[in-house]
């Protein structure tokens, strides 16, 4: 069966996290055929039971229309066939990537038979407090399947069912794959539950919020956990003198109105005011077409009448939606100091044809993600090849960026010898380390 704390109280919640615990001492040790047989197993799962899954989800639309359903709120609610498809042809791509634990980084021999080694192992117990996306739950499991980890999930409320659904399938998984510890996978419902498990450093060993920045802020102040993630999704564009204009209008309207509630979605554009007497015009036709509402400072508005007036605090808005900031920069200088300065150093981009621009961009602006000629949208764990994501880190730890599988590992050192002593390589004759690199 699959685990699910629907209001545990503080000593239930302890004892569902000490089998996490356990649960994780088992995954860390399944070999990567058992892995990859489950995630075939559960990719199977999934496609047999896709019906019953999409019927869970109107359960959800129907509650969260009844709450007040925004547009931005349905498109990452709404499951669908095309949904379920891309999650099951994910997991099975997720088969053909390497096992992320067990490989070695470097190996030293420190002296005759006294061998080091470097060797990635899986992180632990994962709490993951995540968005209102039911898609995320089988991406979620299926990295920490590959991974070789535990997990605990707190899914938003307005996909409850749906939640529930896809841990109903995790239960089926459990059944067919018997190597599989029962509560590798731990789903809590109530907020209360998540608050008290920040309590217990003993049992969890990383946490990564996907929510508001109020969410993430209030996590790290209340947890001695370590706490992996993104506070806000402030992207930028920035069009340079040297832009191809037909390319850059297509590109900014790309990153900002492709899917506009995404974290990585473009949400204040810069232009050089070398460029923007030719490319603003043309640029606003083409958002107006799109359905995008332009902010803009007193540049952008001298050029663009009909546009309103930014204000300060339209540079640290991540709106989420069709609206987008446009300011107008002196020089490429001022467009870096303006990102570094505004930014949430999540996802920045620089359309040039100019290669010295490039190269000064892409090396001086400081996010986790920084793109030349590219659209922000490609921030992004799947795109990347990572094997989808379990978050985005602007953080400067062991992982930055679309976090995939390489980091839900860590590394441990294991050292073999044959009876070698420490005293024998101390005092006056003490014999020399070698500290050869083994390739």
């Amino acid at each position: 069966m699959s685990n699910v704390s629907s209001n545990p109280t503080a000593d239930s919640l302890e004892h569902t996290l000490q089998q996490s615990k356990q649960a994780f001492l088992g995954m860390a040790t399944l070999s990567t055929e058992q892995k990859n047989q489950a995630l075939l197993a559960f990719a199977e799962i999934i496609e047999t039971n896709a019906d019953f899954l999409l019927t869970e989800n109107k359960k959800d639309i129907a509650q969260a229309e009844t709450d007040g359903l925004t547009a931005s709120l349905y498109q990452r609610l709404k499951l669908d066939s095309d949904k379920i498809a891309q999650l099951v042809q994910g997991i099975r791509d997720l088969v053909k990537l390497p096992d992320p634990a067990g490989q070695i980084l470097s190996a030293t021999k420190l002296d005759e038979g006294l061998i080091l080694q470097k060797e990635t192992v899986p992180l632990g117990v994962i709490g993951i407090i995540f968005e209102s996306r039911p898609d995320v739950i089988p991406q979620i499991l299926s990295l920490i399947l590959k991974s070789g980890n535990a997990v605990v999930l707190k899914g938003g409320r307005e996909t409850i069912f749906s939640n529930h659904a896809f841990m109903t399938l995790v239960g089926q998984l459990n059944e067919r794959c018997p190597w599989l510890p029962a509560a590798w996978a731990t789903l809590l419902d109530s907020r209360e539950a998540v608050q008290e498990m920040l309590n217990y450093p003993q049992y969890v060993d990383l946490i990564i919020p996907r929510g508001s920045n109020q969410l993430v802020q209030s996590i790290m102040a209340s947890t001695k956990i370590p706490v992996l993630g993104h506070a806000d999704g402030v992207c930028h564009l920035y069009v340079h003198s040297s832009a191809n204009v037909e390319q850059a209008i297509s590109l900014a309207i790309d990153a900002k109105a492709q899917y506009p509630a995404a974290c990585n979605a473009l949400e204040t554009l810069l232009v050089d005011e070398a460029i923007a007497t030719e490319f603003l015009p043309r640029f606003a036709e083409a958002a107006i077409q799109t359905g995008l509402t332009l902010r803009g400072c007193e540049q952008t508005q001298a050029l663009l009448p009909t546009v309103e007036i930014a204000t300060e605090e339209d540079w640290r808005t991540e709106y989420g939606d069709l609206t987008l900031a446009v300011k107008v920069v002196p020089s490429q200088e001022a467009a870096m100091d303006h990102i570094n300065q505004y930014g949430s150093h999540h996802t920045d981009a620089i359309l040039a044809t100019e290669p010295a621009a490039l190269e000064r961009f892409l090396n001086g602006v400081d996010s986790a993600c920084v793109f030349a000629n590219a659209s922000t949208r490609f921030a992004d764990g799947f795109r990347f090849g990572l094997g989808a994501e379990i978050g985005i880190s602007t953080a400067k730890t062991h992982a930055r960026g679309p976090v995939g599988l390489e980091g839900l590992v860590i590394y441990k050192y294991k050292l073999r010898g044959q009876g070698h002593r420490v005293s024998d390589y101390v005092g006056q004759n003490a014999k020399p380390f070698l500290h050869e690199p083994i390739h």
